[in-house]
């Protein structure tokens, strides 16, 4: 890992009150001290207030605050520096070429974070739940990262490697000492301990499909026949105008995506072009990517006008659905008296996009549908979030069926232990142990530049 001096604007470019420039390396109070003339290390951690200035011209750039950190104590582990300027894109910019000017070189993503992996400041969970924190665009999504970043899965994932590490070494001390005093080890000991081992591993893994959609944002496709309220059901949902609302059938051509939250949860709404048949080639290719969204959808709402009821393609529909169904009653305002007309199977929730009702009772069925489990288990246990644990949890659990098999075929205990060895490799892998370069290349490639 490089100590180099690197630099970079930790706040996002554009006008603004203040913007943050960290510099990190082996050498960074140097390069800082070259364009403030009043830089000074100690006491670390402290504001102090000093000119900025080109190192080349002596011309002055600013005036700013700074924060020194010594290493190991800051955020990378390195020594470090960090200067809050003026904001906007030209002062930080010339400041960023000062510090440049002095030694410095501009930092690639994520690396401030990689560097504070490197040096034992986080573990790759950790790494990757600050990613996941500065991304949060929903409430559940910044509880889990917040979690995670608090070690959370960490000790969970630490903890199942030390139960493969002593299941490892029961067996290595039933091999190479089987006629001490206390005899062998009782089978059912080693038995009872794989079987807890593969629960607890299972028990993590059934978190990843709703993890996973936590992280992504679960899919939610607005269908339905033509006219019946979807685009102004989807712009009601995300509280702004996206999609064109016309009384024309057949307005929506395509399938427009948005992200909204929806009770706390995240939310890739998809509103789709009416289902139906039609002679018109556009209008049919919307239709077909309507049908592909629908088969890779996480729950849909199947939009119904208030009193009317269900047609037979409706009635199909909801039986074959490959997804969790939501029957919405749409224009809930022209109502005029009755029944809003019959769903299938449970109470259909009446929805006026125009006048608001009912939006808030869909959003928690929402949530309630594509994060059931989540919304039950609560913000204080740990959950995969991410294909990479997912993949490498898999493989443990593989290798620990894959050890139970052995000994029930009765091969040495020394070739029925490397499965453990593998188990214990895929563990590693999670928190990041022993991740190769390209792991964390994929890591950190989404990172801004200042993280």
């Amino acid at each position: 890992m490089l100590t180099d001096v690197i630099a970079a604007l930790s706040t996002p470019p554009g006008r603004s009150a203040i913007a943050l420039i960290r510099v990190s390396g082996t050498g960074a109070h140097d390069v800082a001290a070259s364009v403030l003339p009043s830089f000074t290390v100690d006491p670390p951690r402290s504001t102090r207030l000093s000119r900025v200035v080109d190192p080349r011209t002596g011309e002055r750039l600013d005036e700013a605050l700074y924060v020194v950190y010594r290493g190991p104590e800051s955020y990378t582990g390195e020594d470090m520096v960090e200067v809050s300027t003026h904001g906007g894109v030209l002062v930080p910019a010339e400041v960023l070429a000062a510090l440049f000017a002095a030694g410095s070189r501009a930092a690639t993503p994520g690396e401030f974070t990689r560097r504070a992996l490197a040096n034992g400041k986080l573990d790759l969970l950790q790494a990757e739940a600050v990613g996941d924190l500065t991304a949060a665009t929903a409430p559940a999504q910044r509880r889990a990262a917040l979690g995670q970043l608090d070690r959370g899965l960490s000790r969970l994932i630490g903890g199942l490697r030390e139960r493969v590490l002593e299941l490892e070494a029961l067996c290595c001390y039933d091999i190479d000492f089987p006629e001490e005093d206390s005899g062998p080890i009782p089978v059912e000991r080693i038995d009872a301990a794989i079987a807890a081992l593969q629960h607890s591993i299972t028990l993590l893994l059934d978190t990843a499909a709703e993890g996973e959609r936590l992280q992504e944002g679960a899919i939610c496709v607005i269908a339905g026949r033509p006219n019946v309220g979807k685009s102004s059901l989807f712009n009601a949902l995300l509280g702004r105008d996206r999609a064109i609302v016309t009384d024309v059938p057949g307005t929506t051509r395509d399938a427009i995506e948005a992200h909204a939250t929806c009770d706390g949860f995240p939310f890739r709404l998809i509103d789709t072009a009416g289902l139906r048949e039609s002679d018109d080639q556009v209008e049919q290719a919307g239709i077909e990517v309507s049908h592909k969204y629908l088969s890779a959808a996480d729950v849909v709402l199947l939009c119904v006008e208030a009193g009317s009821g269900l047609s037979t393609s409706e009635r199909d529909f909801l039986t074959n659905a490959g997804a969790p169904v939501v029957v919405v009653r749409t224009k809930a305002d022209l109502l005029s008296g009755g029944s809003p007309g019959q769903s299938y199977g449970e109470e259909a929730i009446l929805v006026s996009a125009y006048e608001g009702t009912g939006l808030a009772t869909l959003r928690r069925k929402l949530a309630a549908f594509a994060f059931s489990s989540l919304g039950s288990r609560g913000d204080i246990e740990p959950l995969i979030t991410r294909e990479r644990h997912r993949i490498a949890l898999e493989q443990a659990h593989r290798e620990i069926v894959a050890f139970a098999d052995a000994r029930a075929a009765g091969l040495d205990g020394v070739v029925a232990g490397t499965h453990l060895r593998a188990a214990v490799t895929a563990l590693d892998d999670v928190i990041g142990v022993v991740s190769t370069e390209d792991v964390l290349a994929r890591v950190f490639a989404t990172f801004c530049v200042g993280k």
